[in-house]
């Protein structure tokens, strides 16, 4: 069932979004070479608890996942594409890192993400990710009260299927609110059909995911992780949004 927030919810989750936004950018600034995934998680569910809300990740238990996700805080080096389970994984120079935090405030979920590189990355990395990033503000600027949500994975695909980056077609976006996943799902690709109507008070969670060759990704042995099929490099960038009669607000920000 896709829902609508409430003005209330909607100022809830704002405030969530700041607050999100804020361990994001903390947890961004101790990336470097030597630093442990696990180290990262636990920054970020310091710096989450710290605030008087919670992680919306930990122990959350999606549906078909055999266990509860162990981290706060998701964790993708290079080649894992989302979901990547933080521990003693070293981010070496190079190395390109996702970043995938949800926070709970005053009972509302917000979710966003975020790729970053480890100290100096190559060039053909720095493309994929600002290429990733701007899909994401494709994807974004599509959204409109009585649009439908298959324009955003039109918006998206449209922008990034030329620049030849395979769009990850198995995983996309979500609503969030009450719970970390609700509908509808968001396809960041054109599928048969418009999808449902956007309507104002509607929240979600749009993520874009770009691989540096093709768009095939398989579940690693842990349950959660998602990696690239080919064993190339992958980005991912997240905003929730608000659909508002003008377009999307971004809570996230």
């Amino acid at each position: 069932m896709i829902t609508v927030k409430t003005r209330e919810e909607l100022a809830r989750l704002r405030e969530g979004g700041k607050r999100l936004a804020c361990v994001l950018r903390e947890v961004i600034a101790v990336v470097r070479p030597g630093i442990a995934t696990g180290e990262l998680d636990a920054l970020a569910e310091r710096l989450i608890r710290d605030g008087g809300d919670e992680p919306a990740f930990l122990r959350y238990q999606p549906w078909g996942a055999a266990y509860p996700y162990p981290a706060s805080l998701c964790v993708s080096v290079n080649n894992e594409v989302v979901h990547g389970i933080p521990g003693p994984t070293i981010l070496k120079e190079g190395d390109i890192v996702s970043l995938d935090l949800g926070l709970k405030h005053e009972g509302l979920i917000v979710d966003s993400a975020i790729t970053v590189g480890v100290g100096n990355i190559d060039t053909k990395i720095e493309a994929l990710v600002k290429a990733t990033k701007e899909a994401l503000a494709v994807g974004i600027k599509a959204v409109r009260a009585g649009g439908f949500v298959g324009d955003i994975g039109k918006a998206i695909e449209a922008y990034a299927a030329p620049l030849g980056y395979g769009i990850v077609k198995k995983l996309g976006g979500h609503g969030v609110g009450y719970e970390v996943h609700e509908e509808p799902y968001i396809a960041n690709f054109k599928t048969k059909g418009n999808g449902p109507k956007l309507k104002s008070g509607m929240v979600l969670a749009i993520e874009p995911m770009l691989n540096e060759g093709t768009d095939d990704v398989y579940l690693d042995k842990d349950g959660y992780t998602f990696k690239t099929a080919d064993g190339k490099r992958s980005a991912h960038f997240e905003h929730t949004i608000a659909v508002t009669e003008k377009g999307a607000e971004i809570l996230t920000a």
